[in-house]
């Protein structure tokens, strides 16, 4: 269902022309993202093991390193298409994963991506794909919106110098590509522990892989290509960093890392769960501009961050005024936004498995609401199955009898209608609280469902309207082209909408 005008009418939203610039003819900074695909806190600044991360750990040491960071949808075009706009993707209808490519669909009034808002005040801008001839990105964009013309000037790292100020973007490469080609670890970019063996730096032998997954040694294996593809984004951003200090900008240039939504993963991307939310987020402020008054250099921040802040936070960092109903608030810089309780999450359907799935999460509780009990972990999806060898290891696993605890709980066809998890004491999010009768647990319950209802009142989420079957029944026929047809699935279930 498209999101009129009228609808949004409520947001006042106002053009960068109308939300004046507070200095016009002040120097403004360049402003360097770079958005780590598909990964969560796992990063040596954040303690993780066997991977190895200098580049990022060097700028954590020199910057604001953030703990507590949430994607607002747990794949990657409708987490894209909030956080460059500022809205979340529930309100925009850019919900349902690589939609509207095709249909015409126009951003609501109002509602502009972030590139224009900053070419508005002299930013040349840029999604920067190669460097000295040489990938360093993806060149992605994967937006659920395609008609709102150029949004960016440039792909190459060399048409930055004599451009500034300038936004750049860069998306990496590892841990995206490494899903589909099955061998992107081997690739130079890739840090060896030992130029002559090849030996990784995470293995079959030393990872652990999360107890909701079987000790099996495909898992193992996965586990290590994937930790291994992250110390090979590092060594990507380690030389991007170098050239921006070479070329005489690093001076100038605020750098953003964050991750666009969580890890890659069977139990991560797809789901609302911590995998598949939280992602790390550092910032650094260069020397040639006055950092905020709350910028304290080395220093680790654990206030609730949705990305969907970024927006309005870049934007204040380029000088231009938070438009009036822009729904992220301002983190970092002089006109601070109330500090968040809660970051709020979606998931809707991807490809052709549709689900609706809704997420609260503070510092200390997580909780979710399933809106499809019935679809869980082991519901299929082409993606999944294709690229994510330990589900369908799961699947056989499960029909021969030797999944057991965890991991047989995982591949349940049922979840609970509400999960709340304790993520301090419980961090791989296994022990669902929603029914305990402590105390605390019962007024974190209650204060999140009631959080949730206003939210999703407030934000107008867009979800509770089924896509028109014209729009589902080409998913659902690859699916079934492929898979057959599973007996749990149909349109007319897909569309039931639970009170």
């Amino acid at each position: 269902m498209m999101v009129s005008s009228i609808l949004l009418a409520s947001a006042c939203f106002v053009t960068s022309k109308c939300a004046a610039d507070e200095s016009k003819d002040a120097k403004r900074p360049n402003i360097l993202w770079i958005v780590g695909e598909n990964l969560k806190l796992d990063l040596g600044c954040y303690g993780a093991a066997n991977v190895k991360t200098p580049a990022l750990d060097a700028l954590a040491e020199k910057g604001v390193r953030y703990t507590h960071v949430f994607s607002t949808s747990p794949v990657c075009a409708p987490s894209r298409s909030a956080f460059f706009v500022g809205m979340y993707q529930t309100t925009t209808d850019t919900h349902n994963m690589r939609s509207h490519r095709s249909d015409g669909y126009r951003l609501p009034e109002g509602v502009r991506p972030i590139t224009h808002r900053l070419k508005d005040v002299g930013y040349f801008t840029a999604n920067i794909a190669t460097l000295g001839g040489q990938q360093v990105g993806s060149g992605k964009l994967d937006l659920n919106f395609v008609e709102e013309g150029k949004l960016y000037d440039t792909s190459k790292w060399e048409d930055l110098q004599g451009n500034e100020p300038f936004f750049a973007q860069i998306n990496t490469l590892e841990a995206e590509y490494d899903i589909y080609d099955r061998q992107t670890w081997k690739q130079p970019r890739v840090e060896w522990k030992g130029e002559q063996t090849h030996e990784q730096i995470a293995t079959v032998d030393n990872v652990n892989p999360p107890p909701y997954y079987p000790d099996h040694p495909l898992v193992r294996k996965e586990w290590a290509r994937y930790l291994n593809s992250i110390s090979g984004m590092d060594k990507t951003i380690g030389r991007v960093l170098t050239q921006l200090k070479d070329d005489g900008l690093a001076d100038d240039t605020i750098v953003m890392f964050f991750g666009d939504n969580g890890r890659i993963e069977p139990r991560g991307i797809h789901w609302c769960y911590d995998t598949g939310l939280h992602v790390p987020m550092i910032i650094h402020w260069p020397k040639n501009f006055a950092a905020p008054a709350n910028y304290k250099a080395g220093s680790v921040s654990d206030q609730v961050i949705s990305l969907i802040d970024i927006t309005s936070t870049t934007l204040g960092f380029a000088g231009i005024n938070r438009p009036l109903g822009m729904q992220g608030r301002i983190f970092m810089g002089n006109k601070l936004g109330p500090e968040r309780q809660f970051a709020f999450s979606a998931r809707d359907r991807i490809d052709e498995t549709v689900n609706r799935i809704r997420s609260v999460r503070g510092k200390k509780f997580h909780y979710l609401r399933n809106y499809f009990p019935d679809r869980h972990f082991a519901s299929l999806n082409r993606y999944k199955e294709k690229c994510f060898p330990i589900k369908p290891l799961m699947r056989q696993l499960m029909a021969e009898g030797k999944l057991s605890a965890i991991p047989a709980a995982l591949m349940s066809p049922t979840v609970p209608e509400e999960q709340l998890f304790d993520t301090e004491n419980d961090p791989h999010e296994i022990n669902n609280l929603a029914t305990s009768n402590a105390p605390e647990h019962r007024e974190a319950l209650l204060q999140m469902r009631s959080a949730l209802s206003v939210w999703m009142v407030e934000t107008q989420d867009q979800g509770v309207f089924p896509e028109p079957q014209e729009i589902v029944a080409p998913f659902e026929k690859e699916m079934h082209d492929w898979f057959g047809t599973p007996q749990w699935y149909s349109s007319e279930n897909a569309n039931r909408q639970r009170e």
